[in-house]
């Protein structure tokens, strides 16, 4: 099933497979839930994710829906990689 990112996901934050906090979806664009991530993330980490290059729009790093686990109430998580 094709995760589909809502407004209703902003401000969420976003957790990894072990539940530590990795960012905070800061909009939603067209079904895209654009990320802020938390500082000092490693760079194979953000690599993972295809947030190693620059972001481009000075919304956040657009977050892949075939990265994500589940979306609750409370949080967005990713998949263990």
């Amino acid at each position: 099933m094709e995760t589909t990112f809502t407004s209703a996901d902003e401000a969420k934050p976003v957790v990894d497979a072990s539940g530590e906090h990795v960012g905070r979806i800061r909009t939603v664009e067209d079904e895209t839930a654009y990320v802020d991530p938390e500082s000092g993330l490693t760079e194979t980490f953000l690599s993972m994710l295809g947030w190693a290059e620059a972001d481009e729009h000075g919304d956040g790093y657009a977050l892949r829906s075939d990265a994500v686990d589940e979306i609750t109430d409370h949080e967005v998580r990713l998949k263990s990689f």
